[in-house]
């Protein structure tokens, strides 16, 4: 058995996860991000992407939303703004949000704010990763 180390995730409304992990990985505003015990500690920006949770037990995907991470060496603690368990998307909506994005996007009219379409798009697209 892998070394394991505690894991937490949590949302304003609830704590979405806690147990012990052998590795976690999810994205950042500096890319994507692998973490064991005995890491680095260091705090990061969560950008939206997959949560992979190695378990003893198996692995866990979920859709991460926007957040912080503080790394230690013996555990992690992500406060995220939204974290979604597959069976917890409506595939449809993300795909219909995505192409509305998508959209806007190629569309650029001038009150379109960039920003919050290029987010939409990334949500979207966490939401269908995390479901296949």
């Amino acid at each position: 058995m892998a070394d394991t180390f505690h894991f937490k995730v949590i949302t304003p409304e609830r704590v979405f996860f806690e147990g012990e992990a052998e590795m976690v990985e999810f994205n950042t505003t500096e890319g994507e991000i692998g973490v064991y015990k005995n890491h680095v500690p260091m705090t990061v920006i969560v950008s939206p992407g997959v949560l992979n949770i190695t378990l003893p037990e198996g692995d866990k995907r979920a859709a991460l939303h926007s957040g912080f991470a503080e790394i230690l060496q013996d555990q992690v603690t992500i406060l995220a703004e939204l974290v979604e368990w597959p069976d917890e998307i409506d595939e449809s909506r993300a795909e219909s949000a995505g192409q509305r994005a998508r959209e806007r996007i190629a569309a650029r009219g001038d009150d379109l704010d960039m920003d919050r379409a290029e987010a939409a798009l990334k949500r979207s697209i966490a939401r269908i990763n995390a479901i296949r």
